[in-house]
């Protein structure tokens, strides 16, 4: 007997997300009976299999692997993306720090090199004008 296992991430909120794991295969018979009671026929009429009762459940089958694996993949790829659009959005957020920061720096720099200017032009100054009166 085949067991089929299938371990996927599903996103939970922002950035964050679960590991999952299910069981494909075989079927259990709790699935089935959940199945079963859950699922209500919107007609008095069942309907009918023309091709067999085999064939019928092995395309049922078929489209539930199909579904629970593009299910998996639509999860897991939604919870990367997430993931990666956080961290692209906390990268934002630290250059945007940055520059805020080397812009204050740069700031501080050039009024720190125009003091000097002028103090140079004071100094000067004031050095010729004790020149002139003595």
């Amino acid at each position: 007997m085949i067991e089929l296992y299938l371990f996927y991430n599903s996103p939970v909120s922002g950035e964050n997300y679960h590991s999952l794991s299910k069981r494909l295969l075989p079927l259990d018979v709790a699935w089935e009976e959940d199945i079963r009671h859950t699922v209500v026929w919107p007609t008095k009429a069942l309907p009918e299999m023309l091709c067999g009762r085999d064939i019928v459940q092995l395309a049922l089958i078929r489209e539930y692997l199909f579904v629970s694996l593009f299910r998996a993949c639509a999860e897991s790829l939604a919870s990367e993306n997430a993931s990666q659009l956080s961290a692209m959005q906390r990268a934002e957020k630290n250059i945007d720090d940055m520059l805020e920061e080397l812009f204050h720096l740069y700031n501080s720099r050039r009024q720190s090199g125009i003091d000097e200017e002028l103090f140079d032009v004071v100094s000067g100054f004031n050095a010729l004008s004790d020149r002139r009166y003595s």
